[in-house]
């Protein structure tokens, strides 16, 4: 099920004993100015998106914002990733490459994946957005993943269980006529980039564990058009859907509490 997570973006935590970071008050201070600072990188960034922007630039921007708030991007150099920022084009899922060669075009959507390291610890966020005016599908398909998104974390709260996020993501997807990816999964996220646990955006056999207050997540559905299946490019990097259809990302740094969530990278 979780195969391609093997790859290096994405690790696998199967096969080991699960620990489950659960945050101070010191840490969870760090992670909530991390997801206001990402947050704003994220809000400014769609303040740019437009017809005739390369990716490249978009990246560029990105980094300077990042550094000028003194936090350092995630995502640059981990395990070889070139690029501060992932700009996935129409039927690329997640991980595309910034390029000067990939100019945004009418109609195009485009999903940006960010993550900023403050004081020593993450916030990982992503968003799809329109290029110019885009089609009534395409609208329903960012719509309905970022609504899912919203769906999942009403379970997402001390005392509930981890799949019931998932299985609550997977009913609203299908529920309006699209698929998720089961390849890829959403995680635990804190010091590290990526903790355990993993955070499938799909139905599991199995409630998970129970949550508790003080654990930090990235939810994060990954929604396609058509079929659930994805497959990798050339570059080992970007996942692109098998049929070619439309995806769309949309992710949050999630903290447990004993009431409602506190989304870490949206601010109000």
């Amino acid at each position: 099920m979780y195969l391609k997570i093997l790859q290096r973006f994405l690790p696998s935590f199967r096969g080991r004993t699960m620990s489950v970071s659960i945050k101070s008050e010191k840490e969870i201070a760090r992670m909530r100015e991390a997801g206001k600072i990402l947050s704003e990188v994220h809000d400014r960034l769609s303040e740019i998106i437009q017809p005739g922007i390369t990716t490249k630039e978009l990246d560029r921007r990105a980094t300077e914002w990042i550094r000028s708030y003194g936090c350092t991007p995630s995502f640059l150099n981990y395990n070889g990733f070139p690029a501060s920022l992932c700009t996935s084009i129409n039927e690329e899922v997640i991980h595309g490459i910034p390029s000067k060669k990939r100019v945004l075009k009418e109609g195009d959507i485009i999903s940006i994946d960010a993550g900023v390291i403050y004081q020593g610890y993450h916030s990982d966020a992503a968003r799809t957005h329109a290029v110019g005016q885009i089609s009534p599908e395409a609208k329903k398909l960012i719509a309905a993943t970022k609504q899912s998104f919203f769906e999942g974390i009403k379970f997402a709260r001390a005392g509930c269980h981890l799949f019931e996020i998932s299985a609550a993501v997977e009913d609203y997807i299908v529920a309006n006529g699209f698929s998720c990816v089961r390849d890829y999964v959403g995680h635990g996220v804190g010091a590290k980039l990526h903790e355990e646990p993993e955070v499938p955006n799909f139905h599991q056999s199995r409630r998970g564990m129970k949550l508790v207050s003080g654990m930090t997540l990235a939810i994060e559905p990954m929604v396609n058009i058509g079929k659930p299946d994805v497959y990798v490019l050339e570059n080992d990097w970007t996942v692109v859907t098998e049929d070619h259809t439309l995806s769309a990302h949309y992710e949050n740094t999630v903290l447990i509490t004993e009431g409602e969530p506190e989304i870490l990278s949206l601010q109000a």
